[in-house]
This record gives structure tokens, C-alpha cells and sequence, in this order.
């Protein structure tokens, strides 16, 4: 006789909202643009924000992304993680998420290009960045590049797909 210890379930009122920004930039690496795509809690989760930061940890433990880990290629992950790209909007797919949102002509342009996009997801919530409201440039990179926020997200690598016509 075998036992199986079951994983505690993500507590989806504990995550709040989940938010999903994408822009592109130079990637460092090789000089070209890449496609960036980051999601994040804005920490209004019914138990606060340090259960939100657990329960997207732990979303994110399921899926097998790493936290904090250096960029991890997603087609390997325990889950399934994909994007789908139509109609200038991405949908990212996961288990227990899925969420949505538009990107600018150039996101596309280096995501067709690369076939993949950078994806961050941060344990970190954000209650700035809230759905709707415009974000500023100096405002995303403040946050993005934040070490302590660097630290706490999952970078992986995913490959875009489009419907086919």
C-alpha cells in the first residue's frame, strides 16, 4: 500500500487580482528586441497581501516554475504554461490562471520574431499597477527592476503560438 500526500490547492481568493503588462526592449544577451510579459498580484487577496504572496508562490511551485531561479524554459514545466497571440492581445494560460491582455505592435512584432516571449511572474504584488490605469515607463522599470522583486519572480521562457488561418 501506497499514500499519497495531496499539494494544498491555491487559494484563488487569496491571490486578488491578477494583473499581466507587456512591453518590449533590448535584450541584453543579443542587442534585438524582445517581448516581455509580467504578472503580478496587486495584493488585494481576501487575506491580504502576504497570503496573496503565498498563494502565488505556491500557483507557481505547482506549475514547476521556479522562484527566483535564473530564465527556466516553460515547455519544460510540471504544468502547462502557453501563450496564444490574436488580434493584438495574449492570452496566458496556466493551471488555475488564465488571463489576458493587449500589446503594442512592437510586443508583437518581437514575439513573431523570437517565437517566444520573456515571462516574469513575481510572488511580489504590486497594488500600483492596477488594470486599466496606464503605467509609466519609469514606473515599470522601477518595479521590474527591483532586486528584491528580481529575486521573488519566476523567469521562464515561453513560446508564443497564433491560430493558425
Amino acid at each position: 500500500m501506497t499514500s499519497q500526500t495531496a499539494e494544498p490547492a491555491v487559494e484563488q481568493s487569496h491571490l486578488g487580482t491578477i494583473s499581466v503588462i507587456a512591453w518590449s526592449g533590448e535584450n541584453i544577451d543579443d542587442g534585438r528586441d524582445m517581448a516581455f510579459l509580467l504578472a503580478y498580484s496587486l495584493g488585494d487577496g481576501s487575506a491580504g497581501p502576504e497570503a496573496g504572496e503565498k498563494a502565488v508562490r505556491l500557483l507557481l511551485e505547482q506549475t514547476g516554475l521556479p522562484v527566483g531561479e535564473g530564465i527556466f524554459d516553460a515547455s519544460k514545466s510540471k504544468e502547462p504554461v502557453t501563450l496564444l497571440l490574436e488580434n493584438g492581445s495574449v492570452s496566458l494560460m496556466m493551471p488555475s490562471l488564465r488571463v489576458q491582455c493587449l500589446v503594442p505592435e512592437e510586443w508583437t512584432a518581437a514575439a513573431l520574431k523570437r517565437k517566444h516571449a520573456h515571462f516574469i511572474f513575481t510572488t511580489r504584488p504590486w497594488p500600483e499597477g492596477t488594470p486599466g490605469v496606464p503605467v509609466e515607463a519609469e514606473d515599470l522599470k522601477a518595479f521590474v527592476g527591483n532586486e528584491e522583486v528580481l529575486a521573488a519572480s519566476a523567469h521562464c521562457v515561453i513560446p508564443v503560438t497564433t491560430l493558425r488561418k
